[in-house]
């Protein structure tokens, strides 16, 4: 983590949506970032960044689409949780959905491989800082089925 800004420095908002996936079976879908990307090589949820004038559905609906080949509907996705994060000059604000229907079968067309794990076992997988938070949040939900 980088140090938190101090009294009158600024940093841009840098909105980003990610999809937790969920199958019949409850296991979440967690991709890995490629080689030559920041953070390669830990596992995320998909997604990405909000750009200017896209509603974070919006964006969360594109993003799905051009990273995994799914069609999601907006209407399919219910924001779950957040995380804050401070990052060297921007400030990162990731917003959580929960999707559990998408058409189509998801590929990894803009990551090294996909993998479906229950929520518990991503405690187990290399992760960026963001994401981790959101791991007892998606056991919460398992825990409600």
């Amino acid at each position: 983590m980088s140090k938190p800004l101090g009294a009158g420095e600024t940093a841009s908002l840098m909105p980003v949506v990610a999809a937790a996936l969920i199958d019949r079976d409850g296991r979440v879908l967690v991709q890995l970032r490629p080689p030559g990307k920041a953070m390669a090589g830990l596992w995320e949820f998909p997604g990405g960044k909000v750009e200017p004038g896209e509603t974070p559905e919006a964006a969360l609906v594109r993003e799905l689409e051009e990273e995994l080949g799914i069609v999601v509907a907006q209407d399919a996705l219910a924001p779950l949780t957040f995380a804050s994060a401070t990052l060297p000059g921007r400030h990162l604000l990731l917003l959580l959905y929960v999707c559990r229907a998408w058409g189509g079968v998801p590929q990894a067309l803009d990551a090294t491989a996909l993998a479906w794990h229950a929520p518990a076992a991503l405690r187990d997988l290399a992760m960026p800082p963001a994401d981790l938070p959101f791991i007892a949040a998606l056991e919460d939900i398992g825990d409600d089925r």
